[in-house]
């Protein structure tokens, strides 16, 4: 699957990513900072997340990949 960053810069599993927006996280109080880094696990095709990721500070969780960037 062809996933796409903010910027529309390709993204491949594996790449170091930044949130360029602040997220809540459902189900939680916790919120995601602009600026907070990650790792994509995986990409996962056709749901309405597409990054598998592991978060500084949040452990795993699905992301939108237009609420990231290529670090």
């Amino acid at each position: 699957p062809i996933v796409k960053d903010v910027n529309g810069t390709l993204l491949n599993e594996g790449d170091k990513i930044t949130m360029c927006k602040d997220l809540k996280i459902k189900g939680s109080s916790q919120v995601l900072k602009v600026g907070t880094k990650g790792i994509i696990r995986r990409i996962v095709e056709g749901k309405d997340h597409q990054l598998d990721c592991k978060v500084d500070g949040a452990g795993e969780m699905m992301i939108t990949a237009k609420f990231v960037k290529r670090a």
